[in-house]
């Protein structure tokens, strides 16, 4: 099993609660898409309201990729392990280009 790996800087709490808001809004809008769905609602307001969901979704793992670049990745680099930490994100990156 592979050994789990902690932010080089911890996320203040103001941090850490900013992106928790982020997704229980859009859990918000996952249960508001489950209603939909059970009142047959149209369903092209459904797929917009899926829409703004992966825009959220992505928007927020943009956030979270910012930071691990600007600490951990910056981290690994100045510590000569760089190359380590850069192919481990271009392998995120390459999930969230699909």
């Amino acid at each position: 099993m592979e050994q789990e790996k902690k932010p080089i800087k911890p996320r203040s709490e103001n941090e850490r609660q900013n992106v928790i808001n982020r997704l229980k809004r859009i859990e918000g809008q996952v249960r508001g898409i489950q209603k939909m769905v059970e009142e047959d609602r149209y369903c092209i307001d459904i797929l917009v309201q899926i829409s703004a969901i992966n825009s959220a979704l992505k928007n927020t793992g943009f956030q979270l990729m910012e930071r691990h670049m600007h600490h951990c990745v910056s981290h690994a680099i100045n510590t000569g392990t760089g190359d380590e930490s850069i192919e481990e994100l271009m392998k995120v990156v390459q999930q969230f280009s699909k």
